[in-house]
């Protein structure tokens, strides 16, 4: 299981190059289609990512409660177990802010795709009238009983 950490942390730094490169092409195109695509793969990367913490986790869980050996907490002399501390340093705050970060990299790539929708739409219905004009209706001549426009 420990080894399923290491590996998903690698799939999703994998991921999380893929949408480099894809939220560079997106932003040099201004494609709303590319940057939805990072947006996509942003938040691939934050739940492989959060998944492998949450594995990580749950390894250490398993280690101290549940598994039973020499090398493990549970045989540990009672002077051994009173005397040991554990805490998280930098490494595992900045594991678990850049899981927050790619969260929120996800949100602002979605929210930016939708804004660059809107304005193609916009853009193009400012067009629009310029590549299909409506019919004038200036004046109607009634010739033999037909309505010519």
């Amino acid at each position: 299981m420990a080894r399923s950490t290491v590996a998903l942390f690698i799939v999703g730094f994998l991921s999380l190059f893929i949408a480099f490169w894809t939220g560079v092409v997106g932003c040099w195109k201004r494609s709303p289609g590319n940057i939805t695509a990072t947006a996509i793969l942003m938040l691939v990367t934050c739940l492989l990512s959060a998944g492998a913490m949450a594995l990580w986790h749950g390894v250490e869980f398993y280690e101290k409660e549940k598994v039973v050996g020499e090398e493990y907490y549970q045989q540990w002399p009672n002077i051994l177990r009173d005397n040991m501390r554990v805490w998280y340093d930098w490494s595992y705050m900045v594991a678990w802010c850049g899981v927050g970060l790619s969260l929120l990299s996800a949100i602002l790539f979605s929210s930016a795709a939708i804004c660059l929708r809107g304005e193609r739409e916009r853009e193009e219905a400012l067009n629009m009238q310029y590549l299909m004009p409506g019919k004038c209706f200036s004046h109607t001549v009634l010739y033999g009983g037909l309505l010519i426009l």
